[in-house]
């Protein structure tokens, strides 16, 4: 199993798993490798180091290195993947209904909820001219299926 670090075109730090390198190209040859977050597929393979398990502790070797500026990002797209993921699952998808859903809610016509789906941008300035406080967020596609 290899464990690769990749990055996409729009600087999204992420690790492919792939069977072997010739797996990695093959996969990249036919589109199928896509950052999780943008679902972009213009990926660079980064240089990384291979993880040796050796039979003793030893204290690693002091090495000065430059400071790893992917770290702050990926633990920053990691918080962001989180609140994506937790928004999910904590409201319920009325898709294209949105608009109207949203109206009967802030009307006390149905039950007040939380809820997501999808309003054109007029709808949803529309909807923050009625005092219907909405916001967008860019979900990664991966996430708009099925969640495991």
């Amino acid at each position: 199993m290899k464990v690769l670090n990749l990055r996409c075109a729009h600087e999204h730090v992420f690790e492919g798993w792939f069977a072997s390198d010739e797996d990695f190209q093959l996969q990249e040859a036919r589109g199928m490798v896509a950052c999780p977050l943008c679902a972009d597929k213009t990926i660079l393979r980064l240089p990384s180091a291979p993880r040796l398990n050796v039979s003793r502790q030893r204290e690693p070797p002091a090495v000065e290195s430059a400071p790893n500026t992917a770290a702050p990002a990926a633990a920053q797209q990691a918080k962001w993947l989180r609140a994506v993921r937790h928004m999910m699952v904590s409201t319920e998808d009325v898709g294209e209904r949105f608009p109207e859903e949203a109206r009967r809610i802030h009307y006390g016509e149905t039950e007040g909820r939380p809820i997501r789906g999808r309003a054109s941008p007029a709808d949803a300035e529309a909807l923050r001219e009625e005092g219907i406080e909405v916001m967008s967020v860019a979900v990664p596609e991966p996430l708009k299926g099925p969640l495991q």
